[in-house]
């Protein structure tokens, strides 16, 4: 998305959602790819009291002009410049019969255009924001996005869209229209249930036909429950909600738990945003039926959603379609190329360690047996192996783990992250040990993994000891107990030899051979 980089350099995405506006502020470069900024919400409730009276509310227009001056205001801060700020507009707006008047306002006061989206393009957007953030399956998935107003479902894989759909069954509005007793009775809970289940009939039997067995959730709404799940059973350590997991079991302990509380109670709860105390019932509901409903046994959660794939719509409309998809899809690759740049890492260094143990992996497979998506984690490890130099130099494999760990990278299950870090954690010094609890939690297939691709991505490190990418290729010939490895060098590769020799070990005994360098080139001294 490069071909305007010499341009534009940072964009604002502006949502106006039934519940919240929503900011995020990100930069667009040749090399890095999309970069977040920053990012802000304010909970204005914009369309409290309009689903039914289908007016905006005074206070409310006024929170939300003077909320957009402080948006435009922190984005002129961020060195975004007025052309470069998009702001859509979403359900409550969208069907207020005064929203003329908020949209002429927000003009005069700041400047500011706002655009009304319709469902459909809500969902659109949508589909873009979760794409950006979330690997798609080569199977349908289905996708939605809890709104206040409006709820968009999506059934996609990693290669088209096969339903889009957007109801008016947003939790703010559900709430309006059919809550009124504390705690909620179930004679209300039962017409919800039933409202649900008619809504959503026709999306559910796309959902059957295709075989549908898993969901991604976006909005704020879906993240909240993912929280409140983890506090329940007790993963509040994890850092990363993007592309995390709740199981319908899990689902269904939250659910008993909470439906039946009153306000009072549901404040007290540990993970529940305090502005969502009332929105988090019809939210429950709402998901409840979807697990029942569309059959489905784990929900994964995506922290990029409308505003993001605003961003992502406007900065690729100068690109054709196969373009724009193929930047779309590599999201695992662009978000550790971005961490990367974020860490100041050398680049050279990094892809020549992670060139070198691509070839590596790929030479001693038939001894470690791993597959291509163990291959993916290998080069994105090695492309970020180093950058804990970003901290200090000293103990530096250490803080490349932490960084990776916390790094909030896209595209990537806890569970894939916990081995990119520890494979990076052990590119030197001590060995993988049940002393050292990240390692010590993984399962033992995960663990085998994290034993290989370290041991192989030691040899690549010391094959580049000096950072002056002198080996041009590697050649492995595996003979009974020994695997000679041949190098294809500029220079003469004494010094990257005498490293690797030294990182070697733990490759050996992994893979139960010993291992020899030899060049490959004849030199004269």
């Amino acid at each position: 998305m490069t071909g305007m980089s010499n341009e534009l350099k940072r964009v604002a995405a502006i949502d106006l959602g039934t519940n919240s506006f929503h900011m995020v502020v990100v930069e667009d470069t040749e090399e890095k790819g999309i970069v977040e900024i920053d990012r802000v919400k304010e909970m204005i409730c914009i369309g409290r009291g309009s689903i039914s009276s289908k007016m905006l509310e005074e206070k409310a227009m006024e929170s939300g002009v003077t909320t957009l001056k402080h948006f435009l205001v922190l984005a002129a801060q961020h060195g975004v410049t007025p052309g470069n700020i998009i702001a859509f507009a979403t359900s409550a707006i969208r069907e207020a019969k005064n929203r003329n008047d908020f949209l002429c306002r927000v003009r005069e006061e700041t400047g500011l255009k706002i655009r009304i989206i319709s469902g459909l393009e809500e969902a659109q957007f949508i589909y873009y924001g979760v794409r950006h953030a979330v690997r798609l399956s080569s199977e349908p998935e289905l996708i939605f996005d809890i709104g206040g107003g409006s709820v968009e479902f999506i059934i996609a894989d990693q290669w088209k869209i096969h339903l889009l759909e957007s109801r008016k069954i947003g939790v703010a509005r559900m709430f309006e229209r059919f809550m009124t007793t504390d705690p909620v009775s179930g004679h209300e809970r039962n017409l919800l249930e039933q409202f649900f289940a008619a809504e959503l009939f026709s999306s559910a039997e796309k959902a059957k036909e295709l075989g549908i067995r898993t969901a991604i959730a976006s909005s704020g709404t879906a993240q909240n429950i993912a929280r409140m799940i983890r506090s329940m059973t007790g993963r509040d350590d994890e850092v990363m909600l993007n592309q995390s997991t709740f199981t319908r079991k899990e689902f269904q302990k939250l659910y008993k738990s909470v439906i039946s509380l009153s306000v009072s109670e549901r404040k007290k709860l540990t993970g529940l945003d305090e502005k969502r105390v009332d929105l988090i019932l019809p939210g429950l509901i709402l998901v409840n039926v979807i697990f029942s409903l569309f059959r489905i046994k784990e929900i994964k959660i995506s922290d990029s959603a409308l505003r993001e794939g605003m961003v992502i719509h406007y900065l690729s409309e100068g690109y054709t379609d196969s373009e724009e998809q193929g930047i779309k899809l590599n999201i695992r690759l662009q978000s550790v190329v971005e961490l990367g740049y974020r860490c100041g890492w050398n680049r050279d260094h990094s892809e020549q360690i992670s060139r070198l143990c691509l070839q590596l992996f790929d030479q001693l497979q038939s001894l470690h047996g791993l597959d291509v998506h163990d291959r993916e984690l290998l080069e994105y490890a090695a492309l970020l192996h180093n950058i804990g130099t970003f901290i200090s130099i000293s103990s530096h494999h250490k803080h490349s783990q932490y960084i990776i760990l916390n790094g909030e990278l896209r595209g990537f299950a806890p569970a894939e992250i916990n081995i990119i870090g520890n494979v990076a954690r052990y590119h030197r010094k001590s060995p993988p040990s049940e002393k050292h609890e990240p390692y010590s939690q993984l399962k033992p297939r995960q663990q085998r993994v994290v034993d290989v691709l370290s041991g192989i991505l030691r040899v690549a490190n010391g094959l580049d000891r000096g950072h002056r990418q002198n080996i041009v290729s590697i050649e492995a010939k595996i003979r009974d107990s020994m695997i000679t490895i041949g190098l294809q060098a500029r220079m003469h590769p004494d010094i990257e030899i005498w490293a690797a020799e030294r990182m070697k070990p733990l490759l050996e005994s992994v893979l139960g051979k010993t291992i020899g360098f030899e060049s490959l080139n004849a030199y004269e001294r």
